[in-house]
């Protein structure tokens, strides 16, 4: 078993990826020095490669951690129903909660390029949660719900809107919380691809 990290280790770690997700999200990643982090959480320099080899180490730290909590939404979402209709709901609702409650996750989860500063990860549209998303959308095609279509086609038809929705809203392009506008999106996504 491993040994638990003491709790003042834990809080200086999670300092520096909190504080290096706003710089990120606000600067950018390459605009965005191991020394800027530094200086805007006021740690030392030590503190920072105690816990991090690299400003990639933190990046990759940092997608990764929020990749396994936008699958555990998904997949918590998408088990709460049996039809793929209520499944994709629960889902896209989920998705537009996130946005509201934690925008800078998600900003950098949706917005940052990856491939440009984290070269070995898959693509966003290959990741985990987004696999999880065309199951739910497999599941449909083979109960019914959906017409026979292609898999990744009928996905992107039914939650590229949704996806396209919580960007704008974090873009500040619509004013009002995505949650305000996601009825309409799903109900016209869901139409384009329902049997």
């Amino acid at each position: 078993m491993t040994p638990r990290k003491p709790p003042k280790a834990e809080h200086t770690r999670e300092l520096i990826l909190t504080t290096a997700l706003h710089l990120f999200v606000a600067h950018g990643y390459f605009a965005t020095s191991v020394h800027d982090i530094r200086r805007a959480a006021d740690l030392s320099i030590g503190s920072i490669y105690h816990h991090f080899s690299s400003k990639e180490a933190i990046a990759r730290a940092l997608y990764d951690e929020l990749m396994a909590r936008m699958t555990e939404l998904v997949a918590s979402a998408s088990s709460e129903h049996k039809s793929s209709r209520l499944r994709g709901w629960s889902v896209a609702e989920q998705l537009c909660q996130a946005a509201q409650q934690e925008p800078e996750k998600v900003k950098f989860i949706l917005h940052a390029r990856h491939h440009e500063f984290l070269p070995e990860a898959p693509p966003i549209c290959s990741s985990r949660p987004f696999e999880l998303m065309q199951e739910i959308v497999r599941d449909g095609i083979a109960s019914g719900e959906i017409r026979p279509m292609d898999p990744i086609a009928a996905s992107l038809a039914l939650f590229g809107g949704v996806i396209r929705l919580i960007q704008m809203c974090l873009d500040d392009v619509l004013q009002q919380p995505a949650t305000s506008y996601l009825e309409e999106v799903w109900e016209a996504s869901w139409r384009g691809i329902s049997s």
